[in-house]
This record gives structure tokens, C-alpha cells and sequence, in this order.
């Protein structure tokens, strides 16, 4: 008896912590709702942008966070969804949201499906370096078409794409804009949340912890890995299309390297495998390069690295490893044991 009292302290330590993240998204949501109500008009356009870019940062977070694949040219899907979009715009007349949104996820599926079958499906199964100089080459190799490519629009890119609709509502910047995205980025974030959490999800980190047990128990670990890294691509898509329409134009530059580069520094600064991690990342870096550039023109580039760097140094985890154990990182996964009294007798 008195063990199971010794014991009943922690337990309820433990149910505390595990309380932090629910919290934490909470939170987020609350303050994403209100935000344009206090922001200028061209600040919610910016933060609009920021929410496009952390729909990004989860498609890569899925990846690489939860499988350990390392998509060094995530860019390519979401370039490619964004391309994509506005070439049904400028040459279709295709401006329906219940189409555009579809076409987006579809392509950066495609693409992701092709990318993927030729780096994970060898006879023997790819190296972490051998999927991310693999899929850094594809960013670079599609970024130099497009700046080639005149049907692309060469290096000035697709521009003056109509605003997105929804019967004869023009989505067009703004705070309408806004919540739509939010509404998008929700939706998406609950569905990679339940999947972490799912017997799929348990696969996947087992995958990342130690892939050739999970292949002794009878996984298939390389389909495993494509169907994750389509998912990702399909997530990358739909976030392209809508930046494009957002942005009004397409340029090479979202299907390259630095954006590739800047979606790896999201999840890095806010923490890989937690989705909320990459959301906040997305939102930080952001948000902090548009006040230093701001305030600090010449020399802002150099303060955000040190930024960077001093995170990644004494915080490996992330920035949401402050607030959240690693238990609660990782997540728990099945059924609680009955009475929750093992090991107390």
C-alpha cells in the first residue's frame, strides 16, 4: 500500500505533462484566430503568407520528422503544385477552389510518387544522404527548367494569376484570405495528427529509430517510406497552389534550393516530429526575419544565423522542447493498461 502511494505523486506529475500539449495548440489556435483583429491590413497579408509556408513546414515535418527521411528539395512539390496552379489559371481559365486545391494536392502527389518510387524503391534500401542529395538535385534540376523553360515563363515566372473562387466569391488578400488558410491549415494539421498517432504512425517511428527491426517484423519499410513521402508531396502541393494564388505570381524560386533549405531551418528551430514544432518554427523565423529586416537592413541575415545557431546549439529539440517532455514528443500509442496499477503489487 505504501508503494502504490509513493507511485500516485508521479502518476499524477506524469497526467500534468501530458497536458502541455493540447494546451500549446489551444493556445495557438486562440491567438491565430484573433490575430486579424489587431493587425494592419498588409501585416495580415504577410501572416497569411506565414500560415501558407507553415502547411510547408508540416508536409516536410511528416517526412522527415516522424519517418527520418531527409526531402533536402521538399521545394520541388511545393513549387510544383504553385506551377501547376497558376498554368491552370493563365491557360485553363481554372480559377474554382474546388478545383485548384484538388489539382495541387494531385501534382505534388504525382511528383512526389515519381521522385520517391526512383530514390526509396532500389533493391536495396537508400541512404539518409542518398534521399537528400537525390531530392536536393531534383530542386535544383527543376528550378534550372523553369528559369530555362519559356512555356514557364522563364526567370520572370507566371505572373498576374486571377484571384481564386468559390462560386462567384473572389478570394483576394486580406483577412478572408486568412482564415481560409487557417481553416485549410487546421484541417490538415488534425489529419497528420491522427495519423502520427495511428498504428501507421507507430510504424514510422519505428522506422526512424531503427528500420531494420521493423523491417524483421515483416514491414515492407521502402513502401512504408514512399507512401509517407507522397503524403508529404500532396501536403507541399496544396500549400504551392495556394501560394501562388495568394502571392498573384510564380517564379522559380519556390521549386529551388533556398526554399528547400528554409522549410529543414523551420523544423530544426521548432522542433522535428511534433507538427506544432514546425508550425511554430515557420512562424518565429518568419516573423523575426520581417522585424530584423525591417529594423536591422544591412546586418539582419547575419543576426538571424546567430539566432539559429544558439537554438540548435542548446536546444537540439527544438524550441517546443521547453514546454513539452520528451515523452510527450514522442507520443503514446494502444491502450493504457486496465487499472493502471502494473508493477504497484
Amino acid at each position: 500500500m505504501m508503494q502504490i502511494a509513493r507511485t500516485a505523486p508521479a502518476k499524477s506529475a506524469g497526467a500534468q505533462r501530458w497536458a502541455v500539449l493540447p494546451f500549446l495548440e489551444i493556445g495557438a489556435l486562440v491567438v491565430a484566430l484573433v490575430l486579424p483583429l489587431l493587425l494592419q491590413d498588409y501585416l495580415t497579408v504577410f501572416a497569411t503568407r506565414v500560415l501558407i509556408l507553415a502547411i510547408f513546414a508540416v508536409s516536410f515535418d511528416l517526412v522527415w520528422g516522424y519517418a527520418g527521411i531527409m526531402s533536402f528539395g521538399q521545394a520541388l512539390f511545393f513549387g510544383a503544385g504553385g506551377y501547376g496552379a497558376a498554368l491552370l489559371a493563365r491557360d485553363l481559365d481554372v480559377v474554382s477552389m474546388l478545383l485548384i486545391l484538388p489539382a495541387g494536392i494531385i501534382i505534388g502527389l504525382v511528383f512526389a510518387l515519381f521522385v520517391g518510387g526512383f530514390l526509396l524503391l532500389g533493391r536495396h534500401p537508400a541512404s539518409v544522404i542518398f534521399v537528400a542529395l537525390g531530392t536536393l538535385t531534383g530542386a535544383y534540376a527543376a528550378d534550372r527548367l523553369a528559369r530555362g523553360w519559356y512555356y514557364l515563363g522563364g526567370q520572370n515566372g507566371i505572373p498576374s494569376i486571377p484571384p481564386m473562387s468559390l462560386g462567384s466569391y473572389d478570394f483576394t488578400e486580406g483577412p478572408a484570405f486568412y482564415y481560409f488558410v487557417l481553416a485549410i491549415l487546421v484541417v490538415t494539421y488534425i489529419g497528420c495528427r491522427f495519423l502520427v498517432r495511428s498504428q501507421f504512425g507507430l510504424a514510422l517511428a519505428g522506422l526512424r529509430e531503427n528500420e531494420q527491426r521493423i523491417a524483421f517484423f515483416g514491414y515492407k519499410v521502402q513502401h512504408l517510406k514512399l507512401i509517407i513521402f507522397a503524403l508529404g508531396g500532396a501536403i507541399a502541393g496544396l500549400g504551392g497552389s495556394l501560394y501562388a494564388f495568394h502571392e498573384g505570381f510564380v517564379w522559380p524560386n519556390i521549386l529551388g534550393v533556398v526554399i528547400s533549405t528554409q522549410v529543414v531551418l523551420y523544423v530544426l528551430f521548432g522542433g522535428s516530429g511534433t507538427l506544432i514544432g514546425a508550425i511554430i518554427g515557420a512562424v518565429v523565423i518568419e516573423g523575426v526575419s520581417f522585424w530584423l529586416s525591417d529594423n536591422y537592413r544591412e546586418i539582419w541575415p547575419i543576426i538571424l544565423g546567430g539566432l539559429l545557431l544558439l537554438v540548435i546549439l542548446f536546444r537540439p529539440s527544438g524550441l517546443v522542447s521547453l514546454l513539452l517532455s520528451e515523452r510527450e514528443r514522442v507520443g503514446s500509442f494502444g491502450r493504457p493498461p486496465k487499472g493502471g496499477h502494473r508493477g504497484s503489487s
